[in-house]
């Protein structure tokens, strides 16, 4: 009799908690012409790098910069980078690096700061299964604008880094001087 109450209030206290959880459902995908209006920027391009990034609200996110070949709306540049999530009921799309796409974005703080983002629900897909998009969507402009975000898009490695050095130079400083204090 003593586990069954003991269980009855674990139940009772860890159902109690909340907790964040986030899940992804879609329903029917938007046709082409209402993605396309709906969509901030359109453009076919190839991953050419993808980095994880934590918002400061903990949640994490990917960062996926593109080399663009066309695009049909909100492109200029060469290059773009676009937020998605982890996928596992976040919505993030399953970017690969070298791989081509079409990506439909638009702006969105769902993974954070506000920023063009892409997920599942949308009609981003692989290149080479979007022939009735691009029927529709008709032949692409190249971008005007050539730009390299290589280094804006690896930079916050740099950050990371520089702060472990410095905080480890701190831990270092402090541990000599408790010891030479302790020698005296």
């Amino acid at each position: 009799m003593l586990f069954l109450a003991f269980m009855f209030s674990c139940t009772i206290l860890i159902g109690s908690f909340p907790s964040i959880t986030s899940a992804c459902s879609c329903a029917q995908p938007p046709s082409v012409e209402d993605e396309l209006e709906r969509s901030k920027a359109v453009f076919s391009g190839k991953v050419i790098n993808i980095r994880e990034k934590r918002s400061l609200n903990g949640y994490t996110s990917k960062s996926v910069l593109f080399e663009v070949n066309n695009t049909w709306k909100g492109v200029k540049q060469s290059q773009i980078i676009i937020t998605t999530g982890q996928g596992g009921g976040d919505c993030g799309f399953d970017f690969i690096e070298d791989e081509e796409y079409l990506v439909y974005a638009y702006e969105s703080t769902m993974y954070g700061e506000e920023t063009l983002i892409t997920i599942i629900c949308d009609r981003t897909t692989e290149l080479g299964s979007a022939q009735e998009d691009l029927e529709i969507l008709g032949e692409g402009q190249p971008p005007i604008e050539k730009i390299d975000l290589t280094d804006k898009h690896e930079g916050n490695h740099l950050y990371i880094w520089g702060t472990v050095i410095l905080a480890t130079a701190i831990v270092l400083i402090l541990i000599i001087k408790r010891r030479k204090k302790t020698m005296e």
